[in-house]
This record gives structure tokens, sequence and C-alpha cells, in this order.
């Protein structure tokens, strides 16, 4: 008896074959992911003084701000150059916009140092993102992010009590005067939790994510314009549009770079304002 055959299975291809740009693999565009900011270790892999390519780009920062200042400082002159002239101008803002308008002129001088020098990280940092050869912020990984919060935290609540004591601190800073004290049974825990976990935690995550959202931002249009100069199709024709956002999105973190820097500098001062004045 002659058994029946199966049909020979014929095997489909439905791959979409028009123009596109394929992900991943040996693609022309790559997706970034979280795994950008986690680069495979340079020196000590597996160890608690891992190093990567974050600490790397942190370190250069470092350095090149340290260099950059001691050479200006050691060559300031009266009638300043350009280079005195820029550090100058933003001194000078982050004291007149942020230090004297928040604490005043002499509250302002005793955090002056501090607030400036948190500034200045931030701000350098941000930019890293943005320098051909770094291409990654240094505060794109929380763990500088966090440092800087928490040493805004230290300082507003080792002046806080200096100023008030202990006990008087916290009073300060969770009952409010001219609440009726019914309210105090709800208000004087959200205060006290927003004094010692919120504050810094917002510092924390709202530095973090516009850094991370911009890097993803930049790796992917700049991506696309790779993608679609080496596709080899009519693809090629859309690349400078994309290449024209591409530049756009660079000038727009610059912009984020500074604004974050302002914002986590003015907050600081704000808290430290709040901790040491005698009243709300």
């Amino acid at each position: 008896m002659r058994l029946a055959t199966r049909p020979r299975e014929i095997e489909l291809n439905t791959a979409d074959l028009s123009p596109t740009l394929y992900a991943e693999g040996d693609s022309l565009f790559h997706i970034p992911t979280l795994a950008e900011f986690f680069p495979p270790p340079i020196l000590f892999a597996g160890t608690p003084f891992e190093f990567n390519r974050v600490q790397l780009v942190r370190l250069i920062v470092l350095a090149v701000v340290l260099i950059v200042m001691c050479v200006i400082a050691s060559r300031a002159k009266l009638v300043p150059g350009k280079a005195q002239s820029i550090v100058e101008m933003i001194i000078e803002f982050v004291h007149t916009t942020i230090i004297q308008n928040t604490l005043g002129i002499r509250e302002g001088r005793r955090f002056a140092p501090f607030l400036v020098t948190l500034f200045f990280l931030i701000l350098t940092m941000n930019l890293a993102g943005v320098v051909p050869g770094l291409n990654l912020a240094g505060t794109s990984v929380i763990g500088l992010p966090l440092l800087a919060a928490l040493w805004t935290f230290a300082v507003y609540v080792i002046f806080g009590v200096k100023k008030h004591g202990f006990l008087g601190y916290i009073k300060h800073e969770t009952m409010p005067p001219g609440v009726p004290k019914p309210i105090y049974i709800l208000l004087v825990p959200i205060e006290f939790l927003q004094v010692v976990l919120i504050r810094w935690a917002s510092l924390t995550i709202r530095l973090l994510a516009n850094m991370v959202a911009g890097h993803i931002m930049i790796v992917v249009f700049v991506g696309i314009t790779q993608g679609l100069l080496l596709s080899g199709t009519w693809l090629i024709a859309v690349s400078p549009f994309s290449g024209a956002l591409a530049i756009g999105i660079y000038g727009f973190e610059i912009f984020v770079a500074g604004l974050q820097a302002f914002i986590f500098t003015m907050l600081a001062a704000v808290y430290i304002q709040m901790a040491t004045s005698d009243e709300h």
C-alpha cells in the first residue's frame, strides 16, 4: 500500500523588503537601551573598585575643570581676558541670581563657596554628554546626582541644627506657625518625610532623568542619521532633516545642562534658606 505523502512545506518569507532601517545585530541603526549607561569595566572588574567609562568621563571632566580653574586663577588680571571673563560671568550669575536673591548678601557669603562649586560641578558633568569623545554626561548614572543631593541634604540639616538646635530644627521644619493644631497631625509626618527623604530624592531623580533622556535622544537622532546615510536607498535624501534634528537636540541638551545645574543649585539655596531662616 502506498502511503500518502504530505505536501512539501514551502517556507514563506513575509518580511517587508522595502527600504527600511533594521535595528540591532548587523543593522544600520542601534536602538539605545539602559545598557548605554552601564558600560563594561576597564579596570578591577568584579570588585568594589570597578572602573568603567562613566568613571573615566567624570575623572576627565574633574581634571580639566580643576586645571583650567587653577590656570585662570594664577593668571587673573584686573582687566580680564576672555577665559577669565567667562568664568567671572558664570560666578556673578550664580552669586546674583541664585545666592543673593535666595539667601541675601550676608547669609549668601557663608554658602557661596558651596553653591558655586555645586553649580560648576553639575554644569560641567552635564556638558560632558555633548563633548565629542566623551558623549556621556557624568550625571547620567545615579551615583553623582545622589552624591550631590546628599551633600546638599547634609549642608542644610547641619546648618539648620546649628541655628535652631536638633529639636528646634525638627519643630521649625515640621510645624510652621499659623496652622490650626489639628492639622499638625497630618502635617508633621508629611513635612518630616519631605525633609529627610523627598527633597534629596527629588533632586537626584530630576537631574538623573533629564540627563538620561537627553543622552538617549542624541543617540537616537545621530544613529538614525547615520543609518539613513548608509542605507543605500532613497532614504539618504531624508538624512539632512534627521541631521538637522540631531544638531537641534545637541543645542537643546546644552540648554538643559545649564538649566538643570541652575535648578539644582537654586533648590539647594532654597532648602538652606528654609533651614536657617527664623520663620518660613
